[in-house]
């Protein structure tokens, strides 16, 4: 199997964590991860900018083949999740734009597929990313949780092409 560069995205309005990985088949090799930060006192477009531009950046730079955001989950307020939805939007947005193919995971499947568990803490997911890539040093839970969503997505898309293959379509 060719390598696949997968962009793992966890998108936060304040913070929107970044990870990139490598995909060999079963292997797993870390590239980078970081966190695009905002600043809290920009209004929410400003906002918004900053982390489309420090998303397209991270798309030029790392050149990924595809890419994984994580699924908003719906908060008691109304308003909280409305905002993180837009961040959302723009995590979606710019690997689109770049031509990527763009996957969705859940937090609870992104969580059983690293750790093992759905209701997984964030002390466990790190862990098993230190297990998972050993090179990997993620700064914050942020940038830690964008390299488990790029690790799920490389375990589910094996998934997809071994069932093409077992069907006879690829």
């Amino acid at each position: 199997m060719n390598p696949v560069r997968i962009l793992g995205i966890d998108p936060g309005l304040r913070r929107t964590g970044w990870g990139v990985l490598t995909c060999a088949g079963n292997r797993l090799s870390f590239i980078a991860c970081g966190t695009v930060l905002t600043d809290d006192k920009a209004s929410l477009a400003e906002r918004l900018v900053m982390i489309h531009g420090g998303l397209a950046k991270i798309v030029a730079e790392f050149q990924p083949d595809e890419a994984a955001v994580e699924q908003t989950f719906v908060n008691r307020d109304g308003q909280s999740t409305l905002k993180l939805g837009q961040a959302r939007g723009i995590a979606l947005l710019v690997p689109a734009q770049a031509g990527l193919r763009v996957a969705e995971y859940a937090p609870n499947l992104v969580k059983k597929t690293v750790v093992g568990a759905g209701h997984a803490e964030k002390q466990q997911i790190r862990l098993m990313i230190g297990v998972l890539l050993p090179k990997a040093d993620p700064k914050s839970d942020d940038a830690a949780d964008a390299l488990a969503i790029a690790v799920t997505h490389a375990h589910h898309r094996l998934s997809a092409v071994a069932r093409a293959q077992a069907l006879g379509k690829v």
